[in-house]
C-alpha cells in the first residue's frame, strides 16, 4: 500500500472532466447555463461553486459563473480527482526501458507522451503501456499503477517505475526525502547573468490560471521549492543550463524560470513561445520560428537520475542522451551564434 510520501507528490494535478466545443452558431450564453445543458444531474450551485474554484476554463483561462459562451469557445471543467469514468486499460504501447529487475524499471520517456490519464487524454499514456507489459503493477495514492514521481507531456527523459509495493514505498520515501538525484538539461531565453545559482521560492497553482503554477516568494501560498542550475552553454539570446532539483513541484524548472524572467524556450504554456529577445531582426525572427518547428515544445530533458536500489542498497544512477529534437535546437542555435559572432554582430 502506497504511503504519506506518494500522496505528497501527487496532489497537485487537474484532471479534466468534461469538454465541450460550443457550436457556430452558439449565442452567448452564461456559461453556468451552458454547462446544466450538457451534464447531467449537474446543478446551478454545482457549477457555480467550481467556478469560483477556479475550475471552468474558457478557452484555457479561468471565468466565473457569468461568463458569456461564445461561438467555438472551448469550454472544460477540471477537478483535483479523476473522473469516475476514468478506467485504465491496458494498451500495446513500445518503451523505451533503459533497465529492468524484478521490483523496479527505468525508462525513458519520449517528448509528446503523457506519464498518466488525465486532463483529456485518457489513452496512450505511459501507464496504459505499463499495465500491458507488466502485471500485477502497485498504485500509489492516487491509483497510478507503478509511479512514484512524474515528468510533463512535453518534457523527455528518465522516469523510474515500481513494481512491488515495497518498491514503490521505498522510492517514494527517497522522493518525498528529497535523496534522490535529478538532474535536467534546459534551454532557457535570455543570458543569464550568473553562471550558476539556485532559485528558491514556493510554487503552487496560479491564482489566475490553472494550468498554470507560479511562484510566490513570500510563501503565502504553495509548498516551498528550490532549484540549482549553472550554465553550460550561452548563445546569446537564449541559454543552456543544468538544473538540479532539490524539491519536486509541479511545473518546478518551468515556473522557476519563468520567476527568473528567463521562460523555457518555445514553453508555451509559460509564453516561452513568444520571441523574447531580438525581436528587430527579420531574419533572427525567421530563425527562430524554424527553430520552434524543429523542437515544438519545451526545450526540457530529464537527463539523469540517481536513487538507492529498494532491496540491494546499491546507488544507481542513469543518464539518457539528449533526444533529436532539442539536439537540434540546440545546434541550430550554436551555428547561428558562431555565424554572427564571425559577422561581429553580437
Amino acid at each position: 500500500m502506497a504511503t504519506e510520501y506518494s500522496k505528497e507528490l501527487e496532489q497537485d494535478d487537474l484532471y479534466e472532466h468534461y469538454k465541450f466545443v460550443a457550436s457556430d452558431g452558439q449565442i452567448p450564453l452564461r456559461v453556468d447555463k451552458f454547462l446544466m445543458n450538457f451534464i447531467e444531474n449537474a446543478t446551478r450551485n454545482k457549477i457555480q461553486d467550481a467556478a469560483k474554484k477556479g475550475s471552468i476554463l474558457a478557452n484555457d483561462l479561468p471565468v466565473k459563473s457569468s461568463y458569456k459562451v461564445k461561438a467555438k469557445d472551448v469550454i472544460r471543467v477540471v477537478l483535483e480527482h479523476p473522473p469516475h469514468e476514468n478506467l485504465l486499460i491496458a494498451e500495446n504501447i513500445p518503451l523505451n526501458i533503459v533497465y529492468e529487475d524484478d521490483v523496479l524499471l527505468v525508462v525513458n520517456k519520449p517528448a509528446g507522451m503523457v506519464v498518466h490519464p488525465g486532463h483529456g487524454n485518457y489513452s496512450g499514456t505511459l501507464v496504459n503501456g505499463l499495465i500491458y507489459h507488466i502485471d500485477n503493477l502497485p498504485n500509489n495514492s492516487n491509483e497510478r499503477p507503478g509511479l512514484v514521481h512524474r515528468i510533463d507531456k512535453d518534457t523527455s527523459g528518465l522516469l523510474v517505475v515500481a513494481k512491488t509495493e515495497n518498491a514503490m514505498t521505498h522510492l517514494s520515501k527517497q522522493f518525498f526525502d528529497k535523496s534522490t538525484e535529478r538532474i535536467y538539461h534546459a534551454l532557457v531565453w535570455g543570458n543569464l547573468a550568473e553562471d550558476e545559482g539556485t532559485i528558491e521560492g514556493h510554487i503552487g497553482r496560479s491564482l489566475k490560471n490553472r494550468l498554470q503554477m507560479s511562484v510566490f516568494p513570500e510563501g503565502d501560498f504553495g509548498k516551498p521549492a528550490v532549484t540549482h542550475y549553472k550554465v553550460l552553454e550561452r548563445f546569446s539570446y537564449v541559454t543552456l543550463v543544468e538544473c538540479q532539483l532539490e524539491t519536486g513541484r509541479t511545473h518546478q524548472i518551468r515556473a522557476h524560470f519563468k520567476y527568473l524572467g528567463h521562460t523555457l524556450f518555445n514553453d508555451a504554456r509559460y509564453g516561452g513561445d513568444a520571441i523574447l529577445k531580438g525581436t528587430t531582426f527579420t531574419k533572427y525572427k525567421q530563425f527562430v520560428e524554424n527553430t520552434f518547428k524543429i523542437l515544438p515544445r519545451q526545450a526540457l530533458h530529464a537527463k539523469t537520475l540517481g536513487f538507492v536500489h529498494p532491496v540491494t542498497n546499491e546507488m544507481m544512477r542513469f543518464n539518457s542522451e539528449i533526444p533529436d529534437d532539442l539536439g537540434a535546437a540546440l545546434e541550430k542555435w550554436r551555428n547561428y551564434t558562431v555565424h554572427n559572432k564571425e559577422e561581429n554582430l553580437f
